[in-house]
């Protein structure tokens, strides 16, 4: 008996885990079919200099959110790029020596709220959600996020004092050789988040944890009318953000059990808020307060998606399909 219920135990054990590197397998190819094409149009818009050249036409529009010009080159190198090249023109710049702290936190904001948007924007796509509605609400949310926490800045006086120099970049290599490289263990790295994190939601749904965490977010999901079975999707974005988390929430949208509205305004969300501890982590570096990058642009978040949950209500059925598609991907 023992040796038949330990050979049965073994049997269970395999085809869990079959089904697990079957389903990493899954998640991590569906988000190299979007990241592997993104980057290298991202490698050619950066080599053709058309990051310098953007940053310069969005100068005057830093002015209107109290920051010098040249940032607009450093939210530019964020938004086709990421945080890190961002970080590096930052201080190439010397705007570590001249900023604010309130400064540096409205920069911050903005570029945690738009940046790497050929990647994460592809990856909104796969889901289902409008292209250009993505951009709009990246963009358009960030900028602002950025003049609402400047006015308040001014208004109040807060944070006005020069803003900490924490962190210096090491020269970088631009070679091809070594754009490939860190390509190569940005891939790598996906993988292994993927089927740690793959690994990780299957132990709590053994334990009987993930229905704890649902009904934890429920309140805050049922004011935004986002219905309670996009808690993973969530999850997801919040902890991972939208790059490395990108193929799990494919796969969530994918699986069919998600309406395409709660599909919608979960991806909205985290398009404006997402990736709370890595991101967060790097913008503090550059001086940021944690006050505004995280409860403040947590709170614009929520009360951005509120609204944006009752438009939809307004919105006759055949109208959503502006803004995204009514059945999964």
């Amino acid at each position: 008996m023992r040796i038949w219920l330990n050979s049965k135990r073994r049997s269970a054990l395999k085809n869990s885990t079959q089904d697990w590197l079957t389903e990493v397998w899954m998640i991590f190819s569906s988000l190299m079919k979007i990241m592997i094409p993104a980057l290298f149009v991202v490698r050619c818009i950066e080599l053709l200099g058309w990051v310098e050249a953007l940053g310069t036409m969005i100068q005057p529009l830093m002015l209107l959110v109290g920051l010098p010009g040249e940032t607009g080159l450093v939210w530019m190198a964020a938004m086709m790029g990421n945080l890190y090249t961002a970080m590096v023109v930052f201080y190439q710049l010397g705007l570590a020596e001249q900023l604010s702290i309130a400064q540096v936190s409205v920069i911050s904001s903005m570029m945690l709220i738009a940046h790497s948007l050929p990647v994460e924007v592809a990856i909104a796509r796969a889901i289902g959600i409008s292209l250009w509605f993505t951009l709009f609400l990246r963009i358009g949310g960030a900028f602002l996020f950025g003049f609402i926490t400047y006015q308040a800045q001014s208004k109040l006086a807060l944070l006005q004092v020069p803003a900490p120099q924490l962190w210096q970049p090491e020269t970088a290599d631009s070679s091809w050789v070594a754009w490939l490289l860190t390509q190569g263990q940005t891939i790598a790295v996906a993988l292994v988040v993927i089927a740690a994190l793959t690994l990780f939601l299957r132990i709590l749904r053994v334990l009987g944890v993930e229905r704890l965490i649902h009904f934890l977010l429920a309140p805050v999901l049922r004011l935004l009318g986002i219905a309670r079975v996009a808690s993973n999707i969530i999850i997801v974005g919040l902890t991972l953000g939208l790059s490395f988390g990108g193929g799990l929430l494919i796969s969530e949208a994918r699986q069919g059990h998600i309406a395409g509205r709660d599909i919608f305004l979960s991806m909205a969300f985290l398009g404006l808020c997402h990736s709370l501890i890595e991101d967060t982590l790097l913008m503090m570096l550059l001086g940021a307060d944690f006050g505004t990058i995280v409860f403040a642009r947590l709170v614009f978040s929520l009360l951005a998606i509120l609204a944006l949950s009752r438009l939809l209500d307004c919105l006759p059925a055949n109208k959503r399909s502006w803004f995204y598609r009514q059945s999964a991907p």
